[in-house]
């Protein structure tokens, strides 16, 4: 059955926004975008209030939501997450796990592999564990190891293809052996949880092959104009096109005023929104886990257990779309850009451009119909309008 979409459409092409738009698929691909006018079919009325049609929303950095987190929970567990995710808008998921041993992450591997191999989720970020145990955040200490490329090439190996990135410290022992495997295995080396002076970081951004920076501003040094450090490194990057920083665009991690600072300086091609969602992402506040680790929610806020103060930020709460909401609404980036960042970016980041993250003929029917509030109304993947 085709469906025929009408409203504001963010193509995210050189076609630009059209304020009266159609999106037309019947099957898994696109067959129709662009102004209503010069679609040949069967046309719904125009509403009052215009819906917002975008492609579906692309995270490259989650640990879970719903109740469930993929670094600790079972097979069913992990359904729950995804399904959470992708009802909510987020139609391309990377599942991240967080520092653990080796048989802790094959273990992982193989709960998330089934997902995966059913398209549940596009693949696994391993957050860790070759970081710096002095930027940890929500990491287990004891699971925080020395860099180790033969027990990464035997995680790549174990995983068949399905780790699309991993987090590494610039300052990690055997770094550029690390950087080979990943280099050799065509996975995306993130940047981040570091303390790294500036001409390590130089040195890593470019010994990478494809190359991100593990969310901007966090579980990092303070941008310090006097001491030139790994911050100062990773904006010039991202400013020069050289890597793509992920943004947690919650109000928690980021205030809203960097938010917009990081879109008007580097700008939303090199930008990826992210949520760093755990398990409570979608919940109400209470008590969680985060790998090992005991997290606390309250607020809305997640982190870590501490009997004695206030612990660490562990992990978001916010869906993609509450992202994309809030770079719009509060950061006040204009929806194209915000957008950008949210889907076009990290498509390519992946390496799935030609398939996802912006909406053309020819492209999966990944859709995102939301309010003009930009609430999420109906989410279509592969052409079916997906049940949360």
């Amino acid at each position: 059955m085709r469906t025929t979409l009408r409203g504001r459409v963010v193509t995210l092409t050189e076609a630009g926004e059209l304020a009266d738009g159609v999106v037309s698929f019947d099957g898994p691909r696109l067959d129709y975008v662009g102004p209503a006018a010069g679609f040949g079919g069967d046309l719904p009325e125009p509403a009052d209030e215009p819906a917002i049609v975008l492609p579906g929303l692309i995270d490259v950095h989650c640990h879970g939501g719903g109740g469930y987190g993929f670094p600790e929970t079972d097979a069913d567990g992990v359904l729950a997450a995804a399904n959470f995710h992708r009802g909510r808008g987020t139609t391309t998921l990377v599942a991240s796990l967080v520092s653990a041993t080796e048989t802790e992450l094959r273990e992982r591997i193989d709960i998330l592999g089934k997902a995966i191999d059913d398209g549940l989720l596009a693949g696994i970020h391993l957050e860790g564990p070759f970081i710096s145990e002095h930027r940890r955040g929500a990491h287990n200490p004891d699971r925080i190891v020395p860099g180790d490329p033969a027990m990464l090439e035997r995680l790549i190996d174990h995983a068949g293809g399905r780790i699309v990135s991993v987090t590494i410290a610039p300052e990690t022992e055997r770094f550029d052996e690390l950087a080979d495997v990943l280099a050799a295995a065509n996975v995306v080396l993130s940047l981040g949880h570091t303390v790294a002076d500036y001409e390590h970081s130089v040195h890593a951004i470019r010994r990478g092959r494809r190359v991100s920076i593990t969310h901007l501003f966090n579980a990092m040094p303070e941008l310090a104009h006097r001491d030139a450090n790994f911050l100062t490194a990773a904006m010039a990057a991202a400013g020069r096109g050289d890597v793509v920083a992920e943004v947690i665009g919650d109000g928690v991690h980021l205030a809203d005023g960097t938010v917009r600072m990081v879109f008007d300086t580097i700008g939303p091609d090199n930008l990826a929104l992210i949520t760093d969602a755990m398990a409570a992402a979608g919940e109400p506040d209470g008590r969680y886990q985060l790998g090992s680790l005991d997290v606390v929610v309250k607020d809305g806020v997640s982190r870590l257990y501490d009997p004695h103060g206030e612990g660490a930020i562990a992990g978001g709460t916010a869906t993609a779309a509450d992202v994309l909401r809030r770079t719009v609404f509060h950061a006040g980036v204009p929806l194209t850009a915000a957008a950008t960042a949210a889907a076009a970016t990290p498509a390519r980041l992946l390496g799935l451009a030609d398939r996802v993250g912006a909406l053309h003929a020819g492209m999966q029917a990944d859709v995102l119909v939301t309010n003009p509030l930009l609430t999420p109304t109906t989410v279509y993947k592969d052409g079916r309008p997906w049940n949360s």
